[in-house]
């Protein structure tokens, strides 16, 4: 008898570069003690706003700055953890431009 697993159509969590995703659990976490835990959801105007903070985060890399100077974390976990918000706030309404 050979076990089966029927997992073909399930996410593939593994190709998660997990150093990568660690950085931007990290940067929730600093935001978390500096707000609220979960308090981006209920940012006004967080679409826009978070545009702007992934840009800022991102221009700051090209400008040639790794790390934010607050929170000690690098600027593109900064900018992924942006990302994540607005494609969380975009799952309701797909086809609504940011």
């Amino acid at each position: 008898m050979t076990g089966q697993k029927h997992d073909q159509n399930k996410p593939d969590w593994t190709l998660l570069p997990m150093y990568s995703v660690i950085q931007i659990i990290r940067v929730l976490e600093f935001g978390a003690k500096k707000y609220e835990r979960e308090a981006w959801k209920s940012v006004p105007d967080a679409r826009r706003r978070y545009l702007a903070a992934a840009f800022r985060h991102l221009s700051a890399v090209v400008d040639g700055e790794w790390l934010d100077p607050e929170s000690h974390r690098p600027h593109l976990a900064h900018a992924g953890c942006c990302i994540l918000f607005l494609l969380w706030l975009g799952k309701s309404d797909e086809t609504q431009a940011i």
